[in-house]
């Protein structure tokens, strides 16, 4: 169970100044440690050290966000939306660079060709981002491309447990967004997903992961054996057709379609390290260059379905486009 809020801030939030005092103290002691670990692995994936350094940087941005955090709230700027998605840019800018330093990160995105009309028009009204979610920080890497790249504020539902990162806790909190707890039923998440979407003027993104988690093959036959029980025959042998996906659950896209009618949909798909489920998955299959490709299209609102059974199908056609494309791309690496 999460602690209240008020031991969070009480003990979480001085608890990681203290662990990055120490890290940063022992800094060599870690470096040793992980490089004797890393001499199991053949020559090239050696990369304890890096896991190290990536992990200080991340524990010394922590800090500096809290601090600026307390400034806000003494300042009386604790409810002023732009400068916390200001803080948030920072944040994950510091680390995507260390990311991109130590783990040789490349991410590259295909975007479609827009004219001049179409390029102002993207800025005036609300987007509902559904994406897959797939391999390590795919979440951070696309809240980050929104609010660095396309100037959008992006809201999201999240898991109750991020709320132990003391930063995102205070940060995440004071932004429109909902954190839920792990055994919430879908009609709970649903209603989140409802308000937040709501509430969107036209520079908010709403972001969703339809699939509700990353893709394994066991939770694939899950989802299939599951549509099945529950007597949904079409959609389970179009998830059969799709290899590299999870089938998605239409209920929250629906809903926030329902209640932001005037917003566009934007897919996003990407692959480059669909293999790094677990901790251990990164610790032994992480390449030495980290490469993410990501294509992502834009639905207007006036060209979705209105019905419900109609907006299902729009959205199977849509994850059998992204899966198509996911093949593609692993056909093009292995060529």
């Amino acid at each position: 169970m999460l602690p209240p809020r008020i031991l969070r801030r009480l003990v979480l939030a001085p608890l990681v100044i203290v662990v990055t005092v120490f890290m940063v103290v022992t800094l060599p002691f870690w470096l040793v440690v992980t490089a004797a670990a890393s001499l199991r692995l053949p020559p090239p994936q050696r990369r304890g050290a890096r896991f190290v350094w990536f992990g200080v940087a991340w524990l010394t941005l922590e800090p500096a966000v809290l601090i600026a955090c307390l400034w806000l709230w003494v300042a009386g700027g604790a409810r002023l939306q732009d400068r916390h998605y200001g803080l948030i840019e920072w944040f994950l800018s510091q680390v995507y660079a260390a990311a991109v330093r130590i783990f040789r990160l490349a991410v590259d995105i295909e975007e479609p060709e827009l004219t001049e009309e179409e390029r102002a028009a993207r800025l005036n009204r609300p987007i509902i981002v559904l994406s897959r979610h797939a391999g390590p920080g795919d979440s951070f890497l696309l809240i980050y491309h929104l609010l660095a790249r396309y100037r959008r504020r992006p809201r999201i539902v999240m898991k109750a447990a991020l709320q132990y990162d003391p930063s995102l806790d205070v940060v995440i909190n004071r932004l429109p967004n909902a954190f839920v707890p792990r055994k919430s039923g879908q009609g709970h998440i649903v209603e989140e997903i409802r308000r937040l979407a709501a509430t969107m003027s036209d520079r908010d993104a709403l972001v969703i992961f339809p699939e509700g988690g990353n893709f394994t093959p066991r939770r694939r036959r899950l989802a299939i054996r599951r549509l099945e029980e529950k007597g949904l025959a079409a959609e389970a042998e179009r998830a059969r057709g799709m290899d590299h996906l999870l089938p998605p659950r239409p209920n929250g896209a629906i809903a926030a379609i329902e209640a932001c009618p005037s917003a566009d949909v934007i897919f996003v798909a990407h692959t480059g390290l669909d293999d790094l489920i677990t901790l251990g998955d990164v610790w032994r299959k992480l390449p030495v260059s980290a490469h993410i490709t990501a294509k992502w299209w834009r639905v207007p609102a006036d060209a979705i379905p209105g019905g419900r059974e109609e907006r299902i199908d729009w959205l199977y056609d849509h994850w059998e486009q992204i899966d198509a494309w996911i093949r593609a791309q692993r056909l093009a690496s292995t060529a």
